[in-house]
């Protein structure tokens, strides 16, 4: 399993902009799907976004769409979040998470994610 690390995470105030960044510590990420999720306080973990392994497919969460871009740079082995617009019910622990060997496709269930980071605290207060 890669090292995947999270960063970019802090406090921020409601209708604010936050970017998450995770790098990867493998020498194949780009053949890793990636995606993000968040676990909020006695919530189960949610998908927030995808992105395929090519980077030409994407898929958001319901209620993230719109407010959210998933992308991913592969020289520098970085798959970013941009979160706009953020609200307090975006509070939550995000997770980024991937899946090697992926094609065209973006996974939005934890089940098919083998490597996982550790996660970085988003708060969002009113």
């Amino acid at each position: 399993q890669a090292q995947v690390v999270e960063s970019g995470g802090g406090l921020v105030q409601a209708g604010g902009s936050l970017t998450l960044s995770c790098v990867s510590s493998t020498r194949t990420f780009g053949l890793y799907a990636w995606a993000w999720f968040r676990r909020a306080p006695g919530a189960e973990r949610e998908f927030v976004a995808g992105i395929s392994r090519t980077g030409g497919r994407t898929h958001y969460g319901d209620s993230v769409k719109g407010r959210v871009t998933i992308s991913r740079d592969t020289t520098n082995k970085l798959v970013a979040l941009q979160m706009n617009s953020l609200k307090v019910e975006d509070t939550a622990v995000y997770y980024c998470a991937g899946r090697l060997g992926a094609g065209a496709e973006v996974f939005s269930q934890t089940k098919y994610y083998t490597d996982w980071g550790q996660g970085t605290q988003v708060t969002v207060s009113s």
